[in-house]
């Protein structure tokens, strides 16, 4: 059986340096503003709502009725094309990973889509698993790793996750995915890499084949 690689995509498929999710940060505080909340108010409530809910988002559905699809086209309203181009090296680097291949992110499907399109990927990608198809119980819940799993009908043994977060990644390593972080700093279990070009390097060193 193929292995399958679970792919983030904000500051994983792209660099953080890009500062695409700057400016996102900077639209979820835009749309709190506009539900009436104070400037001054809003980054200790997104705090209290990331804690408690995991997202901004699931805070805002739970206590302001916020509709998540009207929430995501505003936050996501961005302009790609200035921030991310096609990125020859990173399809050739996912070309090089045998198997499946899905995107695993708590943001919207349109966003997820519409990033693999600016960056010339969206071929090497054969599913995108978004907040919605988690139930809007975000990453690192294990809700949502395990309705995906239940979905690609592989087994977590089988599967590499890839993400920038390690919370993220620590769920996954819990269920028995191999898991790799995209960061600068070490955080074992987790193997690490610079950038998801470096991924298929990890392969060459079979005691590291998942499963």
């Amino acid at each position: 059986m193929s292995l399958t690689w679970i792919l983030d995509l904000d500051n994983t498929l792209y660099p953080a340096a890009s500062g695409l999710f700057r400016l996102i940060d900077a639209n979820i505080q835009a749309f709190m503003r506009g539900l009436g909340i104070p400037a001054s108010e809003v980054p200790a409530l997104r705090d209290r709502y990331r804690a408690r809910y995991g997202l901004t988002l699931c805070g805002l559905m739970a206590h302001h009725g916020v509709d998540p699809d009207e929430y995501q086209t505003f936050v996501h309203d961005v302009p790609l094309g200035a921030f991310l181009a096609p990125d020859p090296e990173l399809d050739a680097a996912l070309g090089r990973l045998d198997g499946r291949r899905v995107v695993f992110t708590n943001g919207s499907g349109a966003h997820a889509r519409a990033v693999l399109g600016h960056l010339g990927v969206a071929h090497r990608v054969e599913r995108v698993f978004d907040l919605s198809f988690m139930d809007y119980t975000p990453k690192p819940q294990p809700h949502g790793y395990h309705k995906m799993l239940d979905a690609l009908g592989s087994a977590a043994e089988r599967c590499w996750m890839v993400d920038d977060l390690p919370e993220n990644l620590d769920t996954a390593s819990a269920l028995g995915m191999a898991t790799v972080l995209v960061g600068a700093v070490p955080r074992p279990p987790h193997l690490l890499v610079a950038s998801v070009v470096d991924l298929p390097g990890l392969l060459l060193a079979p005691s590291r084949t998942a499963g």
